[in-house]
């Protein structure tokens, strides 16, 4: 099976070298100036289409725009995977922009090149419904066990609600916490040195993820506010001693 990914920027890059461990892969770049992971060959689009199946490794805010350079190569029989953060808008635009009977999957890996440094052995994978047969979805359950990845199935609704006051929360914290200037200290405790990784962690991705996170989860304001409403009134206890 040659399987394509469309985007080298960090994820992409560390997706295609873990997925050229089990297939022949292929990658294509909107910026020329990205570095072709080892293993990985770079072809232009006209050949990325063909592939059995293309993962898209874009910005979710450059998610159309990339859509709209690779459909017209896509072949009838490829099948589409997005990896974005959120899931409704992605698998949306993927419904809208590719054609039938282009196959589509949604998919999550819930993890990058630094959670993921010492393998991806039990690292979560969310498998979302969006248009393709019941063979070709489970065929990617399998792929994605076979990879050692631990597959959970979300529909994207429940997905969005759930990453919102998870990876959305945490990674709001960690950029407040950033803005703190925060550093290491000799008489750090434990919960200390835990904030200082949540900051690492977070504010290693691109800050367009930041922002995509949060604008394009529709349950993300939702978080803000009640995150913001729980802050002022831990302030507001604070007030009256």
């Amino acid at each position: 099976m040659t399987v394509g990914v469309y985007g080298l920027g960090r994820f992409g890059s560390f997706w295609a070298s873990q997925l050229s461990t089990r297939f022949e892969v292929v990658a294509g770049t909107r910026d020329p100036a990205r570095e072709t992971p080892p293993g990985v060959r770079r072809v232009e689009l006209a050949e990325l289409g063909r592939a059995d199946a293309v993962f898209l490794c874009v910005a979710i805010s450059a998610l159309e725009p990339a859509l709209a350079q690779l459909v017209p190569h896509l072949d009838d029989a490829t099948t589409v995977l997005d990896t974005c953060s959120v899931k409704k808008y992605p698998i949306e635009v993927m419904r809208r922009m590719i054609p039938e009977p282009i196959e589509l999957v949604g998919t999550h890996p819930m993890f990058g090149p630094d959670s993921a440094s010492g393998g991806m052995q039990g690292l979560p994978l969310i498998l979302s419904e969006a248009r393709a047969s019941s063979e070709t979805y489970r065929r990617w359950h399998r792929e994605f066990t076979a990879l050692g990845l631990r597959v959970v199935e979300m529909g994207a609704d429940q997905h969005d609600h759930e990453a919102a006051y998870t990876q959305g929360v945490t990674h709001v914290i960690g950029r407040v916490l950033k803005e703190m200037q925060l550093n290491k200290s000799l008489i750090g405790t434990l919960g200390y040195r835990k904030i200082l990784e949540v900051i690492e962690q977070t504010c290693n991705d691109p800050y367009q993820l930041f922002l995509d996170l949060q604008r394009f989860n529709p349950y993300t304001v939702e978080m803000r506010d009640r995150l913001m409403h729980s802050i002022n009134k831990v302030v507001r206890d604070l007030s009256d001693y």
